[in-house]
């Protein structure tokens, strides 16, 4: 089998044009951006070009964007940052049993430090239930961050329903939206979140950039001290080549057409899975509320890595893995309730921008083939 890749959810290739826009940085614009003289113009120009584009297509403002080196520094700055900066206030964080390490691991580490966190159940489908949101802030809570959409199941999360009610109690609220931005709508006011973070490998920029929307007059602790870059919130002399890159990203991503068209191959990917293999494949993740690119089943009774293992040349992901002969589930699919049978089956099947009906149909004919092989 020629090779095919649906693991978009883990990275995506940068996209052409964003490519031709960055070059001109690789060679021309090499300025220091915060220098005063004619080399630093086009850089310092160009940041903030991408500056406007990041922040039209989350609808905020341009002074509402720092740019990181990616997603987990903007979660580790959105959770640490206001933990530091608001702990006299309180010492309490709630956030998910399904979040990404990138959320999980600073949890753990503010743990360490003396921070309270709470971790919300969810359903079988990976939905949060604001209702448990709402009996778990208490006076001292000061941050809560649940992700807006589950990077391996999908599941779209009712950010703006939980949002609410951290406004009721005067909390700020950060989603980790790694996984939505560029797929579905991230309008931070519709969502009603004070902090968003943004991945741009996710979504056809380069890696080693990303960006946190910051609403105006939340403070932040930066992470990195030094000569006061990215309005005192983040220091260290700023990449005008990745910068441009996830600017061209984030414009091409305003127009989601691509989109619609992904999530019409991934639905008949799954007809056809369930047409060829019945009640031996289940869905995983909600049935409709989840990213219109994100297909997550379960061939039950088998092992998804076995699987993937047989399909030379395709490019995926399992949810578990084995340990010394043993099945381990991720903690995602832990937390939904899936049982050993069925989640020993996962694989994650993300489609992207490139996904073709012929590769679609490649891949299902050598399920058939493979599965048949395996007693």
């Amino acid at each position: 089998m020629q090779p095919i890749y649906f693991d978009y959810n883990a990275s995506t290739p940068t996209d052409p044009a964003v490519a031709a826009a960055m070059m001109p940085f690789l060679d021309s614009h090499y300025g220091n951006p915060s220098s005063g003289h004619w080399a630093a113009l086009p850089a310092k120009a160009a940041i903030e070009t991408a500056r406007g584009q990041v922040a039209a297509l989350l609808g905020c403002r341009s002074d509402e964007i720092v740019f990181t080196s990616g997603g987990s520094e903007a979660n580790n700055l959105a959770l640490k940052g206001v933990y530091f900066a608001h702990r006299g206030k309180g010492d309490h964080v709630v956030t998910t049993r399904i979040e990404h390490p990138a959320i999980i691991e600073p949890c753990r580490f503010l743990e360490r430090l003396g921070a309270r966190v709470t971790y919300l159940p969810v359903d079988g489908a990976g939905l949060v239930d604001p209702g448990d949101l709402r009996a778990a802030i208490t006076p001292r809570t000061i941050l809560v961050s649940i992700m807006h959409a589950n990077n391996e199941v999908g599941t779209i999360q009712p950010i703006a329903a939980c949002a609410a009610i951290t406004r009721e109690h005067g909390v700020l609220f950060h989603t980790d939206a790694a996984q939505s931005v560029g797929k579905i709508a991230t309008d931070v006011d519709t969502l009603g979140v004070d902090l968003l973070s943004v991945a741009g490998h996710k979504l056809y920029a380069p890696k080693g950039v990303g960006a946190l929307f910051v609403r105006r007059g939340v403070a932040l602790e930066p992470l990195i001290h030094g000569a006061g870059h990215e309005s005192g919130r983040r220091a260290g002399t700023e990449s005008a080549l990745l910068a441009v890159g996830l600017g061209k990203a984030c414009d091409l991503a305003r127009d989601r057409t691509p989109m619609d068209r992904v999530r019409g191959l991934r639905d008949e990917f799954w007809q056809a899975l369930r047409s060829r293999f019945g009640n031996r494949v289940a869905l995983n993740g909600h049935p409709t509320q989840r990213l219109p690119n994100t297909l997550n089943v379960s061939f039950v009774g088998r092992v998804g890595a076995e699987i993937l293992g047989r399909l030379d040349g395709l490019a995926a992901s399992t949810g578990s893995a084995c340990h010394s002969g043993r099945i381990e589930l991720s903690p995602v699919l832990q937390a939904m309730g899936v049982t050993p049978e069925v989640g020993m089956g996962a694989i994650r099947f993300s489609l992207g921008r490139a996904t073709t009906r012929s590769e679609i149909d490649t891949v299902t004919a050598r399920l058939v083939e493979v599965l048949d092989t395996i007693e």
